[in-house]
């Protein structure tokens, strides 16, 4: 497929992508392009004035809308409405779950973690680092490990997909750990809501974050889902107005989480399989001397670490970006630094986790958006060495 992608470039750098510009973007995990779907939810609800907590006729509509978004997450997420908690983002619903869910235990976070979980236990709460291997998932003895040492109850924190290799972890298998030792297990799943189905429920993951905006949603919305009867108590971050049944103060942004619930829907009912695309990308990556990170485990099929030796992963994204390439070099949330990768760090990559750049393809991505990548990168990486200077990992 990919010397089909390759003859089929554009001829003219200037022609446009799907998104009606002269940009690629395949930075899909730092955030989706905005469904139509979720942009006409989004308008919709923006032309509401009512507050859903007011009484009067224009808040009860408001309110509807509000529980109609609800009961749409958490039918296609399998709990029960009230256990569906809205918040602002990813970042807030794993804070909320650790913080309001975790107290007394003590915590087991990957080391693969997204920052929204490395820092997100209370300051005094103890903390194990848990190991993964080469290809990035939680060893399995590691943690049954830490999970036996101590009878303090655990809470475990794992994500279920990668959000810089795409990596799943073997998330059956740590359910039934928890189960052994009586651990809460909380998921991060703000790269997988949408892009895989997903039942808390059925799984046995007691509480799950999502976020708006990597599902194609528009950005400022999230949601905390929880196992179990309903409502499920959690102890508030803050208390504000009573919102969200006293455990999420603050009026709900409206037109972020209806858009976000559209999001979902669009995503889960016309799901398209990515691999393909990213397969033709590492398949001419690895003839031009890159290294492709968690190659050997299952991950997210529009997901891909590529590292090229000797050649800085700022350096990198600075000559893409001037061809009009957009990529990421890890995670989008570390206030724009360009820096090694934590996560290529704890897998044992060395210097390369700073040579090595994110490719995550879009709900929206076409062949040629691919095609124009597969030019441009094969281009860099048949330019000298020199175009960076490589640090040590410290």
């Amino acid at each position: 497929m990919a010397g089909d992608l390759i003859r089929g470039i554009m001829t003219s750098r200037t022609e446009r992508n799907s998104s009606g510009s002269g940009v690629v973007y395949l930075d899909a995990n730092a955030t989706e392009p905005l469904r139509p779907q979720a942009r006409e939810a989004l308008l919709e609800a923006a032309d509401l004035t009512g507050n859903p907590s007011s009484v009067h006729r224009a808040g009860r509509k408001a309110r509807a809308l509000l529980e109609q978004a609800r009961n749409t997450v958490a039918r296609y997420l399998d709990v029960a409405p009230l256990n569906c908690i809205f918040t602002s983002g990813g970042t807030e619903a794993n804070v909320l779950a650790m913080r309001g869910l975790g107290q007394g235990r003590r915590f087991l976070i990957g080391r693969t973690e997204h920052d929204a979980v490395r820092k997100g236990a209370p300051e005094d709460a103890q903390v194990v680092w848990l190991d993964v291997d080469a290809n990035g998932q939680v060893q399995l003895d590691k943690l049954e490990q830490a999970l036996a040492q101590d009878e303090t109850p655990a809470f475990v924190c794992l994500m279920l997909a990668n959000n810089e290799t795409g990596v799943l972890h073997p998330i059956d298998d740590v359910v039934l750990l928890c189960r052994k030792y009586g651990a809460h297990l909380h998921v991060d799943a703000v790269q997988t809501a949408g892009r895989l189905p997903l039942s808390v429920e059925q799984s046995g993951i007691d509480s799950l974050a999502c976020s708006g905006h990597k599902m194609g949603g528009p950005k400022g919305a999230g949601a905390l889902l929880l196992r179990g009867p309903a409502p499920a108590r959690v102890l508030p971050i803050f208390e504000g107005g009573g919102q969200e049944q006293g455990r999420r103060g603050g009026t709900p942004p409206l037109p972020a989480i209806a858009g976000l619930a559209a999001a979902l829907g669009a995503a889960l009912e016309q799901p398209r399989d990515l691999a393909p695309l990213r397969n033709s990308i590492e398949q001419v990556a690895v003839a031009a001397g890159a290294k492709v990170f968690g190659a050997d485990v299952p991950r997210l099929n529009n997901t891909t670490s590529l590292a090229l030796p000797g050649k800085r992963a700022q350096a990198q994204l600075m000559r893409l970006d001037l061809d009009g390439i957009c990529v990421s070099a890890g995670s989008a949330c570390s206030s724009g630094k360009v820096a090694f990768s934590h996560v290529l760090k704890a897998m044992g990559a060395g210097d390369l986790a700073g040579q090595a750049l994110r490719v995550s393809l879009p709900w929206n991505v076409t062949e040629q958006d691919v095609a124009r990548f597969i030019e441009s990168y094969t281009r860099m990486a048949q330019s000298p060495a020199a175009i960076g200077l490589v640090d040590s990992v410290v």
